[in-house]
């Protein structure tokens, strides 16, 4: 599949057949800026080569099966080759146009209030599985997509190598020339990932999905915190601060009676201080399956108050898709357990 490429290594592939590297850049052009279907549209290009690429690296996208459509959010939900399903969501704001992205199908990381974890991983997404949720969202709606969070279904660094060519792919000014800073990966804490992105120098964004002030709670809704206790987590987000002078954004989704009093707010603001951060709390999207429940308005504005007396960066999150299957793999589990 060509979209599984990165430039470099497109070019290395003409270049091992004696071909000339800038075919890659001709084909990237026609990929990402013309955005062709076939090869037979690549006009200034042999046959020869075509034929050839045809057979080894077929033009495939991911299939647009449905969209469910809200103000200012579509849901859609695509077909992969082997039949399985995945989920992007289009988020207009005044500053642009913002795609969530899948990165797997299923999820093992099996957090107690997400409906992705409810249906285990069937197998990790290619980074062109991943390039082509975007392609077809600005096919659909006919518009460029300016930004872009890996957030859908899936844990991002599980699936890292080919999130992160997913991101050189987008990123390319010669590929959907995405900038740096207008990419989010989130993840619910993979320290040994953290410690390997953050080597890479990129100026992509870094996410945690926090969702608790403490181990005992955040254990509880995220078994994965076994395995990378907060402490450690908190210690690798400051070494990552430091090591690449960037901001880390903390998500917090707040559940009813769960994580959202008075408590944990205070908690949390004492667990972040001194740390280049800023929380994102989120309002719940409930989902028939899982019994947690959304925190009402009242309290999720005394939770922010909180934090904002404790001078901590916080913002709560504009709800998107409340007439629409917005829970993460919720429009998924509707079309596979149908």
């Amino acid at each position: 599949m060509i979209y599984n490429l990165t430039k470099e290594e497109l070019e290395n592939y003409f270049l091992e057949r004696n071909d000339k590297k800038f075919r890659a850049e001709q084909i990237f052009k026609w990929l990402y800026q013309k955005k062709v279907k076939t090869y037979e549209e690549m006009t200034d290009i042999k046959k020869e080569t075509l034929k050839e690429l045809e057979e080894e690296l077929p033009i495939y996208r991911v299939e647009l099966v449905s969209v469910e459509r809200d103000k200012d959010v579509n849901k859609y939900l695509f077909r992969l080759k082997d039949g399985e399903h995945i989920e992007a969501v289009l988020m207009r704001h005044d500053y642009g146009n913002s795609i969530c992205v899948s990165s797997q199908i299923g999820c093992n990381m099996g957090c107690k209030f997400c409906e992705s974890g409810r249906r285990k991983k069937v197998r990790n997404l290619t980074s062109g599985e991943i390039v082509t949720q975007v392609l077809q969202v600005e096919e659909d709606i006919n518009e460029r997509i300016t930004h872009v969070v890996i957030m859908g279904i899936g844990e991002p660094f599980d699936n890292y190598d080919e999130v992160i060519k997913f991101c050189r792919i987008i990123n390319d000014p010669k590929g959907l020339a995405i900038g740096s800073r207008h990419i989010t990966i989130s993840t619910c804490g993979i320290i040994p990932k953290i410690r390997e992105f953050s080597d890479l120098n990129l100026q992509i964004n870094l996410a945690i999905s926090l969702h608790a002030p403490n181990d005992e709670l955040r254990s509880e809704i995220m078994p994965i915190n076994k395995a990378y206790p907060l402490k450690d987590l908190i210690k690798e987000i400051k070494k990552y601060v430091e090591k690449t002078n960037r901001r880390v954004t903390f998500e917090y989704i707040l559940l009813k009676n769960v994580n959202d009093k008075e408590q944990h707010a205070k908690e949390l603001a004492k667990l972040l201080k001194g740390i280049n951060c800023y929380v994102n709390l989120i309002p719940y999207n409930e989902t028939e399956n899982i019994q947690y429940e959304r925190s009402n308005m009242f309290q999720i504005m005394k939770f922010y108050d909180i934090l904002k007396k404790e001078n901590v960066n916080v913002t709560i999150r504009k709800e998107f898709g409340s007439k629409i299957s917005a829970a993460c793999g919720q429009l998924r589990s509707k079309k596979e357990e149908k």
